[in-house]
């Protein structure tokens, strides 16, 4: 079986794969963000790097998948290829911060890569306002995001949501976690893991 997270920067993905992946013994896959050597330029300078670190996302999560699809095993992924090429690329396109040319060439290769990788089992998507957001960001205190802004993490969740609402490709379900603490409250983890029960006896 194969379950992802989704959602914004902040929204606490990582946070949520690891406390599943522990309840239910699934292996975690997470996302590659300490070992991506674009990060720090793109903060820095987002119109130079746009392409090049979508690209190595996409690289990144289509090896993961195909590696997800092989092992046989339960799977948890922090994070799914739709999410790069229906929200992060695109806004960085409508931002003007990539290229007609690059991001003709970035939908051309996430097509191709679609084409070849099956959706995930479950899609849980954690919805999150910005205030929530930008304190999770302060929490976890990346250096490279200190620069992220309130008007791109608006536009971020406005696309999520516009993606959400029209996502059939499998079984969704949506956390609300603005008022969810997952680490220190065990009833909030509790009340999570009591829906995604009732999703997945439903896949069997």
């Amino acid at each position: 079986m194969h379950v992802a997270i989704a959602g914004n920067i902040g929204a606490g993905k990582t946070t949520l794969t690891k406390l599943l992946a522990k309840h239910y013994r699934w292996s975690p896959h997470y996302e590659s963000v300490e070992e991506n050597p674009y990060l720090d330029d793109f903060y820095a300078e987002m119109e130079r790097w746009s392409f090049n670190l979508q690209v190595y996302f996409l690289n990144s999560r289509f090896r993961q998948i195909l590696e997800i699809r092989d092992s046989g095993k339960n799977i948890i992924q922090d994070r799914t290829i739709y999410e790069d090429a229906h929200i992060f690329a695109p806004n960085l396109h409508a931002m003007g911060l990539m290229t007609n040319r690059d991001y003709s060439n970035y939908s051309s290769l996430f097509e191709l890569m679609e084409k070849l990788v099956a959706p995930p089992d479950l899609l849980i998507y954690l919805r999150a306002n910005i205030s929530t957001l930008v304190d999770q960001i302060h929490k976890r205190g990346r250096e490279y995001e200190n620069t992220i802004s309130i008007d791109y993490l608006s536009r971020l969740n406005e696309r999520y949501e516009a993606w959400i609402s029209t996502y059939t490709k499998g079984k969704l379900l949506i956390v609300d976690v603005d008022n969810l603490d997952f680490v220190d409250k065990p009833e909030d983890l509790g009340a999570v893991i009591d829906k995604i029960d009732a999703q997945i006896h439903g896949l069997f």
